[in-house]
């Protein structure tokens, strides 16, 4: 985990009273802390909101489209079929769940260590996109059949010639291209933007 915090580049939070070092007085990390907590509901609320989508869109296709054939939205070209996907997002790797569920585990563990440190508004976007995706796919990994980090992931997005997905998949390519949007950028999570 600490890997992760070192790749990403956040710095640790000043907790020292008066002037710290970079001339920054308690005020301002107070200030910056008040922020930093602002970011964290959007983080939260980004992640809530694509997850209870997710789920949502889910039950209805377990209820009202598996076993059922393909309804299409734009002709042939993007329909919405029930599959249940054992691998990872898109359908690869399906001898490997177990180990897909541990990842998106740590995924989760990694995005709420770095949210205390957490000072930018697009990086909350992003991670909360992430999370929200991956909680959503954990979800089916520990409650669906076969059973327990064996489960079958719920799909039903087909866009023609491509693998079926679901709305955990599309936010998690979301915030993952956000992420590559905002490193390209030099805007680290803390807020601070480098010129390399």
């Amino acid at each position: 985990m600490a890997e992760a915090e070192r790749i990403i580049g956040t710095p640790e939070d000043p907790d020292v009273e008066g002037v710290d070092e970079g001339g920054s007085t308690a005020a301002d990390a107070a200030e910056r802390g008040g922020r930093g907590k602002r970011k964290i509901l959007v983080l939260l609320a980004v992640a809530v909101v694509a997850y209870l989508l997710d789920l949502a869109t889910k039950m209805i296709v377990v209820a009202k489209l598996e076993h059922q054939p393909p309804i299409d939205v734009i002709g042939d070209w993007l329909q919405f079929r029930a599959i249940r996907n054992a691998g990872a997002a898109f359908g690869f790797g399906e001898a490997f769940t177990v180990i897909f569920t541990i990842i998106a585990a740590g995924v989760i563990v990694v995005i709420i260590r770095l949210a205390r440190k957490l000072h930018s508004l697009p990086w909350a976007v992003a991670l909360g996109l992430l999370l929200g995706g991956a909680l959503g796919n954990l979800t089916d990994r520990l409650f669906r059949a076969p059973g327990v980090f064996e489960g079958a992931v719920v799909d039903f997005i087909a866009p023609k010639h491509f693998a079926v997905f679901n709305l955990a998949d599309s936010a998690i390519v979301c915030g993952g291209i956000l992420i590559v949007i905002l490193s390209f950028k030099g805007l680290d999570p803390d807020g601070t933007v480098h010129k390399d």
